[in-house]
């Protein structure tokens, strides 16, 4: 494949390398990072991305890229909102996969000389596992409700503060979504979830901030050193999988239709006006509000964990909310020209800069608040959105550290005693619903994420803020 350099950590792929290409491959990479991202079909997924009609820009994709279904993971794509298609696989089947982040009022040394009794708590607390049932049952109409009102109609109901919503992308609810899109079928997985973790890469970590790298934006975001902090790392469970599972099908048997052909089946897509583009997008926004809520409602069960264990001392707000499976109607400016185009973001960030009108109010000096999580064993990181994200990514950023071992390729040769051993000589305590859910999870089957947030820092698309460490763990 042919791999131009157009910078210090940009690179192409000019669309003539490959016939049916519409537009170019652009990603962002270290030379280190390059040779990892060359092992697996990520780029060839993103040439494929570039065969889509009615694309804006390039078919993107960031530093944290690897191989996922029809679309990289670490995908971005911007259809014209006239003229473009819609592609379920370009939000992947965890819609609304993202990253909460609360602060304490707690510092490292107290929490550490209680946190193996906070672990178990939050453990106890919060369900977690492939089957986890949340303790919040929901009924038929009060399901509707959250499929329609995210995370605001739980605060309403009682679940949480109204900064909690307030502090979300998009304000923890998409509208246009239509609860009666939502098959029964991803109703009856989603109904019992609500509240729990669930499994695989999902996680809950009890983490510190080490270091801070912006005074300004850590102040705004009110974050200080060695402050404990508390991630949320989840998304819409079994009804957002369902979700894309009917559409898939649906729009699968669609494309002939309209005349569609592209290079892989799993790039399945529509015409965004279509009558299956416009079932599926309002099934996939209120399957981005159940998981606004699922987050919601954790939020909840952990502000009572923390109370368990140190009372009414424990003080936990938000930071922020932010999604990294989405396609969403945004305005933007493409090389002089404003265009109304769906952004498709798989494992991929909203970084809005400064100044920007959907950032709340209170960061809006410093640019939107960016969370990427590394793995249980390594740090995760705080950014803020600049202006080069907007110039050049559509306003999009890394959602991760991205995988570099496959789930199976990790259980080789390790177990999860020697792993838990492991990170708890790092002062790490892990708990988890299974041992594959600790042994998929290692910290080698990632990449660095100090490199890949230095290659968005570089390029300019996001500055970094605080740099985050694990305490305590809690995996499916």
């Amino acid at each position: 494949m042919k791999i131009e350099r157009l910078g210090d950590v940009k690179y192409r792929v000019p669309r003539e390398a490959r016939s049916g290409m519409r537009t170019d491959v652009v990603f962002y990479a270290t030379v280190p990072l390059l040779e990892l991202i060359q092992r697996d079909k990520a780029l060839e997924q993103a040439v494929n991305v570039a065969c889509l009609p009615g694309l804006i820009g390039p078919s993107l994709a960031m530093p944290d890229i690897h191989q996922g279904y029809g679309f990289p993971i670490g995908g971005v794509a911007a259809m014209d909102w006239q003229k473009g298609m819609v592609s379920p696989g370009g939000v992947g089947y965890d819609i609304n996969c993202g990253v909460r982040l609360l602060r304490t009022n707690l510092d490292e040394a107290e929490v550490r000389a209680s946190l193996k009794a906070l672990v178990e708590q939050v453990f106890r607390d919060v369900p977690c596992g492939t089957g986890g049932k949340g303790q919040l049952a929901l009924g038929a109409k009060q399901l509707d409700r959250v499929l329609a009102g995210g995370a605001p109609w739980m605060v309403e109901s009682g679940y949480g503060e109204a900064s909690d919503a307030q502090l979300s992308e998009a304000g923890g609810c998409l509208a246009q979504a239509d609860p009666a899109t939502v098959s029964l079928r991803a109703k009856q997985r989603g109904g019992p979830q609500i509240g729990t973790l669930g499994s695989g890469n999902h996680f809950l970590e009890i983490q510190f901030v080490e270091s801070i790298h912006d005074k300004a934006a850590a102040g705004a975001f009110g974050l200080r050193e060695r402050q404990v902090v508390v991630s949320i790392h989840s998304g819409s469970r079994g009804l957002g999988h369902q979700v894309c599972t009917d559409s898939l099908q649906q729009i699968g048997g669609a494309m002939k239709r309209y005349g569609i052909e592209l290079p892989d089946r799993q790039l399945a897509c529509v015409p965004i006006h279509s009558p299956e583009g416009q079932q599926y997008l309002a099934a996939m926004r209120a399957a981005a509000n159940f998981a606004w809520a699922n987050r919601q409602a954790m939020t909840y069960l952990i502000r009572g964990s923390f109370g368990r264990i140190f009372g009414s001392r424990a003080q936990l707000s938000m930071v922020y909310d932010v999604c990294h499976n989405l396609a969403n109607r945004e305005r933007h400016t493409w090389q002089g020209v404003e265009c109304d185009v769906l952004v498709h973001r798989k494992g991929a960030t909203r970084a809005f800069p400064p100044h920007h009108a959907a950032i709340p109010a209170e960061y809006r000096a410093v640019g939107q608040p960016v969370l990427v999580p590394g793995s249980m064993g390594t740090s995760s990181w705080v950014l803020a959105g600049r202006d080069g994200a907007m110039e050049e990514t559509f306003g999009s950023v890394c959602h991760g550290a991205g995988r570099l071992l496959s789930r199976s390729a990790a259980k080789a040769g390790r177990n999860a005693e020697q792993i838990r051993e492991s990170l708890w000589g790092k002062g790490i305590i892990v708990r988890s619903e299974t041992r594959d859910g600790i042994v998929e999870e290692a910290p080698e089957a990632y990449k660095d994420v100090d490199e890949v947030v230095e290659t968005v820092r570089r390029a300019g698309l996001a500055t970094c803020v605080a740099r985050l460490r694990p305490m305590g763990v809690i995996k499916g």
